[in-house]
């Protein structure tokens, strides 16, 4: 008989066979994307190459700013310090040179420190600045209110011979003040029928224009005439050396040269220069004086040897006969054509800033300002 079934036992479940077991579905696999490929690493030497780049730049926009902050410091203390008495010239200035190396210390360190911060924003800043302060450094200092102090920095450094050249050209600014303008007005106007001859001589002799024209108006007034010196047409041409005449024949393409064609003159005057110049180790004022004095009796050469002179200005005292302002009044009439060329009028040395302005724009041939 059957058992009556109680309901306080557990019913035992049957085990399930293999057969019953249904398998579970798997979602279906969907086919897999090809993998981006991954960008490569740039190259260690790359990335030290671009380093080294920008760390250059920086380097050389500090090393700009430092350098033309010196010069102009140096300059205006070489001026407040000027003497030769030990406790209000030289003292003041060696103590002077000593805070300026304390204070560049100082601020190499603060741009260390700032370099730090910049960096961990960008890499770049840090040499962008120091390019942007190399800029506007170099923009204040090459104002015209800064010529002085670059001068007396110049003369600092350059002693006794930038002294002399300084001396000099101030007495070439002194002529300039003393010149009637009208009466330059009326030289400059007829050069203008000449300047293209004299251009094109400047050019093949590497000379500066202004110079060769400040020769044809103290020779000629841009008046070509036959004076009773002998002198001939524009540049008042006497005696040339041969290779001279053969060197501006040369450049010509031309064998008979005339003294009346203001071109061949051009050309003659600018051979002779040259060559002077050469002679005198490019020192412009004795190159002036030797083209002055010509090659009559050995030339200025044999004058310096004769008296152990070396420069324009220990030679002056020999020079009792000769034109000892010969130079100063070409470099004066230079001055102007360069005045005339650069600012389109003539400027009045005595009025305002035009000292200043006329001495940065500096003298053809001898000042070049920087």
């Amino acid at each position: 008989m059957n058992e009556p079934i109680s309901l306080d036992k557990p019913v035992k479940a049957k085990p399930k066979l293999k057969s019953d077991v249904k398998p579970e579905l798997k979602p279906p696999t969907r086919p897999r994307k090809p993998r981006a490929k991954k960008k490569l690493a740039k190259s260690p030497v790359s990335n030290f190459k671009h380093r080294l780049i920008w760390g250059g730049l920086e380097l050389l926009g500090l090393a700009i700013s430092a350098v033309l902050a010196i010069m102009v410091i140096l300059g205006y203390s070489a001026n407040w310090f000027s003497g030769t008495r030990f406790f209000t010239s030289l003292l003041p200035f060696a103590i002077g040179v000593l805070t300026m190396i304390v204070m560049t210390t100082g601020l190499l360190i603060g741009w260390w420190r700032l370099r730090k911060q910049l960096q961990v924003k960008s890499f770049f800043l840090s040499p962008i600045l120091a390019v942007c302060l190399a800029l506007v450094i170099g923009w204040f200092s090459m104002q015209d209110q800064f010529s002085q102090a670059r001068g007396h920095f110049r003369t600092l450094v350059g002693g006794k011979s930038e002294a002399g050249r300084v001396t000099l050209a101030h007495q070439v600014y002194a002529a300039y003040r003393r010149y009637d303008s009208e009466q330059l007005k009326k030289i400059l106007n007829r050069a203008d029928a000449y300047n293209s001859d004299i251009k094109e001589a400047a050019k093949e002799f590497d000379l500066d224009l202004n110079l060769l024209q400040g020769i044809a108006a103290t020779e000629s007034s841009f008046l070509p005439r036959n004076s009773t010196d002998g002198g001939r047409g524009l540049f008042q041409i006497t005696q040339v050396p041969k290779e001279v005449v053969e060197q501006a024949g040369k450049q010509l393409s031309e064998h008979q040269l005339s003294l009346h064609n203001p071109r061949h003159n051009a050309f003659l005057a600018a051979a002779t220069l040259k060559y002077y110049l050469a002679q005198m180790n490019d020192d412009l004022f004795l190159g002036l004086l030797a083209y002055n004095i010509g090659p009559a009796n050995g030339g200025l050469k044999f004058i310096m040897q004769e008296y152990g002179v070396t420069d324009f200005v220990t030679i002056q005292p020999y020079l009792q006969l000769l034109p000892r302002d010969y130079p100063i009044r070409v470099l004066s009439y230079s001055l102007a054509f360069r005045l005339w060329q650069k600012e389109g009028k003539l400027l009045a040395y005595e009025e305002g800033k035009n000292a200043q302005h006329i001495q940065s724009i500096g003298i053809p041939g001898l000042l070049m300002d920087f």
